[in-house]
């Protein structure tokens, strides 16, 4: 069974970072795309990064803005998400996806929050 695990969210102040970890099991991931989304409540669920197979090809939403960065260590079958200078508005859960064809993302985690107090 394919398991995306979440971890590394929690609280923090406006303004401190974030390191958003995700480690798959079940499947290698190596040779797919991996990714993050959010969903903060009562807004729709949104793209925040992707980063290709080998890591040499990332995507970011506008509302990234530098501030984050997505990597990945295919050794681990892990990505990660680091995320600086954050805001109020980027509070959400935070959702690893796998495996993106077509336009469809095959395997979604389960979340981690991520809380910012102002």
């Amino acid at each position: 069974q394919v398991q995306l695990l979440e971890s590394g969210g929690g609280l923090v102040q406006t303004g401190g970072s974030l390191r958003l970890s995700c480690s798959a099991s079940g499947r290698a991931f190596s040779n797919h795309a991996m990714g993050w989304f959010r969903q903060a409540p009562g807004k729709e669920r949104e793209f925040v990064a992707s980063i290709n197979s080998n890591g040499g090809f990332t995507r970011y939403a506008p509302f990234v803005k530098g501030r984050f960065t997505i990597s990945r260590d295919n050794a681990k079958n892990a990505v990660y998400l680091q995320m600086n200078s954050l805001a109020p508005d980027d509070m959400a859960p935070y959702y690893c996806v796998a495996d993106f064809v077509g336009s469809t993302w095959n395997y979604w985690g389960q979340g981690t929050q991520v809380t910012v107090s102002s």
